[in-house]
């Protein structure tokens, strides 16, 4: 993989992590485009992962505010609890959390607990996920299709009423279990997330934060992982790393701007016109599927 090959990756990624509409859909395309490790997928995984990185820090940079207050909170509250300290904030829990825990500290175990179901069914399935299964692009447009179609539904249905202090248990793991559809390729972290906070009763923008939120642990761990098992096995080599780190540089920078975009978007608009995107490409994709213009996968 060259330079210009990982900035489009990276510019890609950045655009498309958060907006719901399938990153993971947008990276296969794109590899193909550029035609990088003539599609291995394997090789194409372990990119994808570790651009990841990029995205990630962009949440970290942006939430950083947000993650200091969580963290200081949870480890304050517990030592209170261990240490028989008074303190805490008891009152407004609304019958949501533990009277002991502050909002910040009980977002904090929202954030472990939404985490468990995808963290048990990635590494159950990993070798699925890494396999040419995962780059099948009829899955993908189907998932376009089936996520647009249940995002509308929970747009549809949902009170959203929900600010993130009024999240509990059922919020997080509505959450944790949508997170799940994200290891499907065309389904979209995001989209999933706040398809599942939507029809948990979330204002969008909550839905939307705490799905930010909820992909640090995820995307770390993967990205991590994957990052590990690539030099392990010489997956990539050093120009490779050379290029990575350039593409992980801009999904990083790009990354940053969705975040911004999308949070003040969903302030005041509903998910409405990335449902009528994930339609439209879906449907093209599969006609061309259908009619063999493009196929399934790459022959390595």
């Amino acid at each position: 993989m060259n330079i210009l090959q990982a900035i489009i990756l990276g510019i890609v990624q950045g655009l498309t992590e958060f907006i719901p509409i399938s990153s993971t859909a947008h990276l296969v395309f794109a590899s193909r485009w550029t035609e990088i490790y003539k599609g291995d997928p394997e090789r194409i995984t372990a990119t994808i992962a570790v651009l990841q990185l990029g995205t990630l820090a962009a949440v970290f940079i942006y939430f950083a505010g947000d993650i200091w207050s969580i963290t200081g909170a949870f480890i304050r509250d517990h030592w209170n609890l261990l240490t028989n300290k008074r303190g805490m904030r008891f009152s407004g829990t609304n019958g949501v959390r533990p009277i002991w825990l502050s909002d910040e500290s009980w977002l904090g175990w929202l954030i472990i607990i939404g985490s468990i179901p995808i963290g048990t069914v990635g590494l159950y399935f990993k070798k699925l996920i890494e396999g040419p299964a995962t780059k099948n692009l009829w899955v993908i447009a189907t998932m376009m299709i089936v996520i647009a179609v249940f995002l509308a539904f929970a747009e549809i249905v949902g009170s959203q009423r929900k600010e993130l202090r009024e999240f509990g248990l059922f919020d997080g793991l509505a959450m944790g279990f949508a997170q799940v559809l994200a290891l499907i390729p065309g389904a979209s972290r995001s989209g999933s997330t706040i398809m599942g906070g939507l029809l948990a009763g979330q204002k969008r923008e909550a839905a939307a934060r705490f799905s930010f939120f909820l992909m640090m642990p995820a995307v770390t761990a993967s990205g991590l992982l994957e990052l590990k098992e690539a030099i392990q096995k010489q997956m990539l080599s050093g120009n490779d790393f050379v290029a990575l780190a350039v593409g992980t540089i801009v999904s990083a920078v790009v990354g940053y701007l969705s975040i911004w975009f999308l949070l003040a978007y969903l302030r005041k608009n509903s998910t409405a016109i990335f449902i009528v995107y994930r339609l439209i490409v879906g449907t093209i994709l599969l006609v061309l599927l259908w009619k063999g213009v493009v196929s399934p996968l790459v022959d390595i």
